[in-house]
């Protein structure tokens, strides 16, 4: 990479903030900060998920989204622009999606036993 470049990908991906775009603070970035940007961290933050680990749960059985992507990979580097785009997908139960296999099945006896009782 060239440094300019560098530095515009790293302000993309909101590593760097605008007033500190030099080569001396790539230099300067933790592994806290890396570790802000994953998909991961994103959903528990905006409180998708009860904890970072029912956030990893849910991005690793494809219920999360970002902007039209259906994404599966925790570790998934999310840029500034798309941060505000994260969302269940269309298809999950948690979003706008059919019922799960669970509340199909909790719905079909509660339907057979509504049908016994008449």
């Amino acid at each position: 990479f060239e440094g300019a470049a560098l530095l515009r990908r790293m302000s993309r991906y909101g590593l760097l903030a605008d007033d500190e775009l030099d080569l001396d603070a790539i230099l300067q970035l933790t592994t806290q900060k890396l570790l802000e940007r994953r998909l991961q961290t994103k959903v528990y933050k905006q409180g998708l998920a009860k904890s970072i680990h029912h956030a990893r749960v849910l991005i690793r059985q494809r219920h999360i989204r970002v902007g039209n992507q259906l994404v599966n990979v925790p570790s998934f580097n999310v840029r500034t622009s798309s941060e505000k785009h994260i969302d269940f997908a269309v298809n999950s139960p948690y979003g706008q999606g059919p019922p799960g296999r669970v509340a199909r099945k909790r719905a079909a006896s509660r339907a057979a036993a509504g049908d016994d009782e008449e």
